[in-house]
């Protein structure tokens, strides 16, 4: 391990969510279906409510929603789209 790397901060991913409150993200639930949308908010046990939301399976969209809220032990993952 490098000196430079032994000195970088552990990532937390909490944090990196509590600052990307109003960014878009997606969301993947272990029932293999995808939420994307903004969230809207996010509390320490990962569960999050995005706006705008919509719901796919696979690369159809199965649903819109105005707002979801999902539970934080649903997830598999989250992924913080780019913003443009």
């Amino acid at each position: 391990m490098s000196s430079s790397a032994s000195q970088q901060q552990p990532k937390r991913p909490l944090s990196t969510l509590q600052r990307s409150i109003n960014r878009k993200v997606a969301v993947r639930l272990k029932s293999e279906l995808e939420y994307r949308g903004k969230m809207n908010n996010v509390d320490s046990y990962m569960n999050l409510i995005l706006v705008d939301a919509e719901e796919y399976n696979g690369s159809e969209v199965v649903a819109n929603y105005g707002k979801v809220v999902i539970r934080g032990n649903n997830v598999l993952f989250i992924r913080l789209e780019k913003e443009f």
